[in-house]
């Protein structure tokens, strides 16, 4: 039996709902018991030290996990994160335990946290592009973890992966290539950083309503077959691959269950791609659609 390779990682979520975490508990092949206990890839394994939903620990001792992790593990540990981040007011609009008695923001443990991580995984929308934390008025000024490292130049390599929630397979498929390959290379993320492997392909590529579009055969409303287009469908202009992959145990997904694509895996979710149910216009295509 050889050493064992302990690849430490701290989950931080800020602002969010937490469905980020509850996808990603779902994961079914490996499931999430494969990821916490066993080897994700033979000697290397997975020592989740921080995390809000599932983590026993709780107070001042786990805050203590974060400090130690960031020092003592300071260039070898993965940071994900989960939500986008507060930043008006010196972001005193979410925080996560406090300092000699004063309040931590997620502000300043994302700054101190991703400056000493090997890598940064924005996991979601919301941590990705800002999502709907981020949307008009944006009351807490939220930002997105890209944003946050580019002004307070922060050089730790990032990878977005979006969704809203993200697909588990997106996430443990970046976990696993991190460990198996090292970190992404620039030519295997797409120019808003998320992997190519997953986010090459728009969803009207792949759609099973696709022939309707190119025969010009268009739902007027819901539960019509047809295309989604005049209904308001994002797919043209959304990069994911959610119509092979599928959800929930590869049963089903947003289209197959007769809703429209709402765009969540795109840079402008949700401000620019909104109001969600409006027909695109089809200048608004990508070229290569």
């Amino acid at each position: 039996m050889g050493e064992v390779l302990e690849v430490p990682a701290i989950w931080i979520q800020a602002a969010g709902c937490t469905g980020c975490s509850i996808s990603i508990l779902n994961a079914d092949y490996p499931n999430i018991k494969n990821l916490l206990i066993d080897e994700v890839l033979p000697k290397k394994h997975i020592n989740l030290r921080f995390h809000p939903n599932i983590m026993a620990g709780q107070g001042e001792a786990i805050l203590e996990v974060l400090k130690e992790t960031s020092t003592e593990k300071k260039g070898k540990y993965l940071l994900i994160i989960e939500g986008a981040v507060p930043t008006k007011d010196n972001g005193i609009y979410g925080v996560i335990g406090e300092r000699e008695g004063k309040p931590i923001t997620m502000l300043e443990w994302i700054r101190e946290l991703s400056a000493s991580a090997m890598a940064v995984a924005a996991l979601g929308s919301c941590a990705t592009f800002g999502g709907i934390p981020k949307a008009r008025p944006n009351p807490t000024g939220c930002k997105s973890v890209g944003e946050i490292l580019e002004e307070y130049g922060i050089k730790t390599p990032y990878v977005n992966i979006p969704g809203c929630p993200p697909h588990p397979d997106w996430f443990v498929g970046t976990l696993a290539s991190i460990l198996l390959m090292g970190l992404p290379r620039e030519e295997d993320l797409d120019e808003l950083r998320r992997p190519k492997l997953f986010f090459s392909q728009t969803i009207h590529e792949n759609c099973p309503r696709r022939a309707y579009y190119d025969e010009r055969k268009f739902a007027k409303k819901f539960g019509e077959p047809g295309c989604l287009y005049e209904l308001g469908c994002r797919g043209p202009v959304t990069y994911s691959d959610c119509p092979v992959r599928m959800w929930n145990g590869r049963v089903n997904w947003c289209v197959g269950s007769g809703a429209t694509c709402i765009g969540c895996c795109s840079e402008g979710f949700l401000d620019e791609i909104s109001p969600i149910y409006v027909k695109l216009e089809e200048a608004e295509f990508p070229k290569e659609v």
